[in-house]
């Protein structure tokens, strides 16, 4: 029996890719062990049945901070104890998501010359993941441009994994959910798990014209529901969770952030949509390399998030809807829709 190690915490985005390839893994008989932080997310998502070991991670800042002092002993700690847990299961690999936590593994397995595999999902690399690097004998990455940004010898362009609950949904189900009408287009809107202000607040001050030709499934993010309107038409749900593949397929057309997970989830379902990434104020601007990447390969129409209002939202609309044939056939010819076969490929080939 192959046995594999997983690592990545620090944000649910270090962490869903790992929970889409899990049911491959095992299906394919690998024995699977995972290494994370004793408080981070990735311990109350990784399934139970999963033995989940945790060490110390200190966070690499780029920023003044007293604890630029301290942490680089958790660094060295966390590599002690990442070594120890290693050198006891003996994996065939090592499979680093992205985070913190994961620098030590790889440093570790790099000791004990287990081949260390990296996924990185934004346009540009992480800190972490240009660390762990030079300790990896792959790397893979879900943009075809960041190939400018690594070692071409590592590197391979797999896109990102999806997780395969999503492709399940019903249409049916959703619309019923959502109380809506089987005959009309569905725009569903995402702002992510806390929303999106900017996007909410457009949103809303255009539905008179947007409801007169679609009806709306709104993902407001949690707390942000506005219970003043109440409109035909017009579903609002603060957070989807075993519900999204069932309001995604539903969706005609989408509106959403430009996160990396998200987007490729859009494109592996094949749905026209808009994105309206993060600003420069509010981000390191991933996403909007990410929404860059997606326009120059036909899937996306973009709007920056300062251009976004009323009549911008309306013109993306008609023109999302105007070219709707080829933005699916872009997204269907894609070899990069189908991340997870892309990622067990490579897991396969490292595992032997």
């Amino acid at each position: 029996m192959k046995r594999l190690v997983l690592t990545g915490g620090g944000t649910a985005g270090h962490v869903t890719p790992h929970l889409a390839l899990i049911p491959f893994l095992e299906e394919e008989g690998y024995e699977l062990h995972y290494i994370g932080t004793r408080d981070g997310i990735e311990r109350s998502l990784i399934p139970e049945r999963i033995p989940y070991y945790s060490i110390a991670a200190g966070k690499l800042r780029r920023y003044l901070d007293w604890k630029n002092l301290t942490d680089p002993f958790r660094v060295l700690q966390g590599i002690g104890q990442a070594w120890k847990i290693l050198r006891k299961i003996r994996p065939n690999a090592i499979f680093s998501k992205g985070g913190f936590v994961t620098v030590p593994v790889a440093i570790a397995g790099w000791l004990l010359g287990i081949p260390v595999i990296l996924h990185e999902s934004d346009y540009t690399p992480g800190l972490a993941n240009r660390i762990s690097l030079r300790f990896a004998k792959k790397i893979c990455l879900t943009f075809p441009e960041t190939m400018r940004y690594v070692p071409q010898d590592k590197a391979v362009v797999t896109g990102t994994p999806i997780r395969a609950e999503l492709a399940r949904g019903s249409r049916e189900r959703g619309l019923k959910l959502c109380g809506l009408s089987r005959s009309r287009p569905t725009l569903l809107v995402m702002g992510g798990s806390l929303g999106s202000k900017a996007i909410n607040e457009v949103v809303r001050t255009a539905l008179p014209k947007v409801l007169s030709k679609y009806q709306v499934i709104h993902l407001c993010g949690r707390g942000n529901k506005d219970e003043s309107i109440n409109r035909p038409g017009y579903c609002q749900i603060e957070y989807a969770t075993d519900e999204l593949p069932d309001l995604l397929a539903a969706a005609d057309y989408v509106i959403s952030r430009a996160g990396a997970n998200s987007i490729y989830e859009l494109c592996s379902l094949h749905k026209p949509h808009i994105l309206v990434p993060l600003s420069l104020q509010a981000s390191r601007g991933d996403q909007i390399l990410n929404a860059q990447s997606f326009a120059r390969q036909g899937f996306s129409l973009v709007v920056a998030e300062e251009d976004f209002n009323v009549e911008s939202l309306l013109d993306a609309l008609t023109a999302l809807e105007s070219n709707r044939e080829s933005f699916v056939t872009a997204m269907e010819r894609s070899e990069l829709a189908d991340g997870t076969a892309n990622v067990l490929r490579e897991i396969r080939e490292i595992t032997g």
